[in-house]
Order: structure tokens, then sequence, then C-alpha cells
């Protein structure tokens, strides 16, 4: 007898939609039977009714527990992993920043690694390295050996977080070195810093004038300078939170050249605008960068619907309201990040559908750009797939209900949401993660600390199917 079946399904991975039953047995799919054949005896069986069911959500971006400068923010992994179950996403993928000078990159995700124990869902890591001295390749080769094989840099927020050009380069040649992935927090710094004195000179650096202090053309422009370097070295780059069709083009043109380059965006710059900074809680839009303005967002939701941005993740950071408005009259004191985790489903699956039929081919696209891409770019096993073999990480919802977000009752630890108020669609009905059904019509059944810690393989060598059991988180 299995442990689960989830019987009539619509069955909806990146490359196809069919019909049929998903059987379930020891945390992973055993297999998939047509529809036509009897439903078989479980222990549990549910009983989808034709609804749709893809992959368990990847969320490649997320900030859990992190200290950056004076800023904390105020998650662990119990309540951010559980956020993302309650949203449909499976696994996570967080950040091993230091936290200041004092940190290494290796001590920052064994760290990580640690407070990942408490997990309710999947995990794995990205490195990170903020400045280049004579360890670092002995920290990188280490950081591989525990499966961790992407690092990210910023090209941005001087004094804290930021890489200087030489850093990037030195540490692109060792990511090319080590068969991983260089990811990128693309904003020209000193633009950036330009454009931020002549605001605050001027007395307008509020809240209310963040989006004048961070240009499109600065990020834009450190897009254009990352992607030289990487083809000059030859190595693969993934951009994070990208804003800007502009930006979004600059990677594509680059794909056309050959050079194996992503684009990731977040759903807060595909349904929201700049106009919010003019509204009543500014703050729940303070991040970095910025909204955009109406035809901005426009054209990149464009962009997301046709293929040309790779994946959709978060960025989640769970800071409240309170640590918001301490600084909100100096952008460059009050903490950026917003929290997201819970709510990528909905609105992601929103703002590819608007004004769109839900076709087989819209839903294909959604699996990819939720589950299937962010699994196949950070060579995740057994993620992203709903295939015999892969882990029985899957999501049933019917794409046309819709509900209206209440910041004040997700479950991300914090007390707003950028979504506040506005009516999603797509949202998850019933959650499988690790063949445990944590989410159904009863309400959310907490699984413990059961997360594990996905080690990943080399870039280029296809993620094996199945998962590394016995790797707690």
């Amino acid at each position: 007898m299995s442990d689960l079946v989830i019987a009539n399904a619509r069955i909806v991975n990146a490359d196809g939609t069919a019909s049929g039953h998903i059987v379930v047995s020891d945390g992973r799919i055993e297999e998939i039977l047509d529809v036509t054949e009897p439903v078989p005896v479980a222990d549990r069986v549910i009983d989808a009714q034709g609804r749709a069911v893809i992959p368990g959500g990847v969320d490649g971006h997320c900030h859990v527990a992190q200290i950056t400068s004076s800023h904390r923010t105020l998650d662990d992994y119990a309540t951010t992993s559980a956020a993302a179950l309650w949203g449909g996403t499976t696994t996570i993928m967080d950040f091993g920043i230091p936290r200041d000078a004092n940190e290494t990159p290796l001590e920052a995700a064994r760290n990580k690694r640690e407070l990942a124990l408490a997990s309710r869902c999947d995990v794995a890591l990205h490195g990170s390295v903020i400045s280049w001295d004579e360890t670092v390749p002995a920290q990188l080769d280490e950081l591989a050996a525990m499966g961790i094989r992407s690092v990210k840099m910023y090209m941005t927020n001087r004094g804290s977080t930021m890489s200087d050009n030489d850093t990037v380069l030195k540490v692109m040649k060792e990511m090319k070195r080590l068969d991983g992935l260089t990811i990128i927090h693309a904003e020209h710094d000193a633009i950036i810093v330009d454009c931020t004195e002549e605001r605050a000179q001027a007395g307008e650096i509020g809240i209310e004038h963040l989006h004048e202090t961070r240009p499109e053309l600065a990020e834009e422009l450190s897009v254009r300078e990352v992607l030289a370097m990487a083809e000059y070295i030859g190595t693969p780059v993934y951009f994070v939170h990208q804003s800007t069709p502009g930006a979004v083009d600059l990677v594509a043109d680059a794909r056309d050249r050959g050079l194996e380059a992503y684009s990731e965006t977040c759903p807060h710059y595909l349904l929201i605008d700049d106009g919010v900074y003019a509204s009543e809680y500014p703050e729940w839009f303070a991040c970095c960068p910025p909204m955009r303005d109406a035809e901005t967002v426009a054209a990149l939701r464009e962009r997301f619907a046709g293929g040309a941005v790779d994946t959709v993740a978060s960025d989640h950071s769970c800071y409240d309201m309170t640590q918001k408005r301490v600084h909100s009259d100096d952008v460059r004191e009050m903490p950026h990040g917003l929290p997201g985790v819970e709510t990528r489903m909905p609105s992601a699956f929103t703002a590819l559908t608007e004004g769109a039929a839900v076709t087989d081919a819209v839903l294909e696209r959604f699996a990819d750009l939720f589950s299937t891409a962010p699994a196949r770019i950070n060579a995740l096993p057994g993620k992203g797939r709903i295939e015999a073999g892969y882990d029985a990480d899957l999501v049933v919802f019917d794409p046309t209900e819709e509900r209206t977000v209440d910041g004040a009752a997700l479950h991300m630890g914090t007390d707003f949401s950028p979504f506040h108020g506005r009516t999603l669609r797509g949202w998850p009905q019933v959650v499988v993660a690790g063949g445990r059904t944590v989410l159904d019509e009863d309400g959310f059944h907490d699984p413990g600390a059961v997360g594990r810690l996905i080690e990943r393989g080399p870039q280029s060598a296809p993620a094996a199917v199945a998962s590394l059991a016995g790797k707690g988180a």
C-alpha cells in the first residue's frame, strides 16, 4: 500500500500537461498512472477532481534571519519555512552573507546551516563574498564540498555588503573553476550614491522619494558591466530581482551571444508601480531596487509572460513596520526588503495570467517559473518535476480561485504585506512536501523540523533525480 495518492489530477510539468493519479511512497513519487486506471489503495487518497497539480515551488531567493549592518530580520527558519509551505513553496534557498568584516563567507554559510535545522521544508544555500583575500579560493572549495555552488555579490551597498569589481572578477574565475554559478545584485553604486546625495541635499530623502534615488539606468548599467565580465571569463551568471525590461533584454541578448545568463524577477515588480510611494503606507514598499513606473511594470510583465524571464522569486526579507518606520525619513538608514515567501505563488500567477486565458501552455509556463527553472538552474536534485523518482513535492490548486490578501493574517512573522488588500488568484489548496500533506482543507499541519539540506552538484551536470536521503537540514 502506498502512502498517498493524488487522484484525477491535471498534472502540469514545464514541458507538458496530462491527467493521471500520482502515487507517493517514502517521500517520493512512486509512479504516475493514467487517469483511466483504477485509483490504487493508499493510506490517504486526495481527489484532485481535475484541478491543476504542479511541482512544489522552489524559491531561489530568500533571506532568513539575516543580519545586515544594524538591521536583523525578525524571522527564523521555523517561521519562514512554514510560511513557504502555506504558499506552495516546498524548497527555499537562503544566503550565507557575512554579517560584518569579522565573519568569513565559510562561517556565514555554516551559521545558516545550523539555523536551518529548524526548517519545515527543504533548504539549499548560496554563499556570498564581500571582499577578496588569499583565503577565499579555499573557502569556496569548502563551500562546494558542502554542496553550496553559487555565490552572491552586491554591486552596491557601499560600506556593508558591496563587492568591488576586482572581487567580482576574481570570484567569477573561481566559480568557473568550481563549475558553479555567480549571482549578482546589479545596481551601479556610484550612480546610486550620487543620486541619493542630490536628493538628500534637496531635502527629498524620505521613503516617498525612494524610487528617485535608484534610477533604472543604475540597474541596467550594472547588468551591462557584469555581463561583460562574465563574457570575458566565460562563466554563468544569474541576476536577482530584475525590475526593468531593459535589464531583462540585456540578459536575453547575452544569451543570444552564447553566454549562460539568467534573469530573475519578483512579483512586486510585476504588480506594483511607483505610485505607491505617494500612498498612505509607503513603508510597505521599501525595497531595492524600488518599484518602477507603470509603463515599466507593464513592459516587464510582457517579458515575464513571453519567456524572457527565467524565474520568479520572493526576495523574502521579514522586517516589520516598526523597523521600517524608525528611519522612514531617510532611505539611507531604513531597512529594505519585503516579506513575500507566502504570497509568491498567487502574486506571480496573477501577474502571469492578468488579461489572459489560463491554458495548458500558461500553466506550464507557470510551473517552469515557479519550480522547474529554479530547480534546474540551481542544480537541485529531485526537485521541479512531477515524475517517478522525484521528490513528492506537489501543489494542488484551482487557477480560478481568488482571495484578497490580509497582511495581518499571513504567517511570515511580520505585520504587513505589500499585497495587502489586493485580490490575487491561484492560491494553493493542498500542499505535499516530501510526501507529507502539510496543507489541505483542514488547514496547516506542521510537520516539525523535517527539512533537509539539499546539496547541489556541478552547474554543468544534470541534477540527479533522487534527492540526498539522510541529509538533515
